[in-house]
């Protein structure tokens, strides 16, 4: 499942435009159904400088620990704390209840940048 509306990265994080200048970000289906059932998150606080390809936080499930990549520089303004005591939300619900930080964008434009859903499409069939 890849909805048409989000933008990707190749490191299998979604973003959702959410206001003027700031996005929602997740994991994709396709991440939480390669890491299996995951059983704890560690979310960044609000207010922390996020750079594209860092480490945004982390996902353990059964089967092991995995970083979380911001997909794009910013602030990070919201966060999920839902996930806390639910992280299963992920495996449930990644492209809705599932969400894990709203970012403020230093560039907006950069959004543009990202995989649309038929580019994602085409990198998970490349595998």
């Amino acid at each position: 499942m890849v909805p048409d509306e989000l933008r990707y990265t190749e490191q299998h994080t979604w973003a959702a435009r959410t206001g003027d200048g700031t996005v929602r970000v997740g994991i994709t289906d396709y991440a939480q159904v390669q890491f299996g059932e995951i059983v704890f998150v560690q979310l960044p606080e609000i207010g922390r400088k996020v750079t594209a390809g860092d480490t945004l936080s982390m996902v353990e499930s059964t089967k092991a620990a995995t970083d979380i990549y911001g997909p794009l520089s910013g602030e990070v303004v919201a966060v999920n704390y839902a996930l806390r005591t639910a992280p299963e939300t992920i495996n449930t619900e990644p492209y809705g209840d599932g969400w894990l930080v709203e970012i403020k964008l230093d560039d907006p434009e950069s959004f543009t940048g990202l995989l649309d859903a038929p580019s994602y499409r085409e990198k998970l069939a490349e595998g």
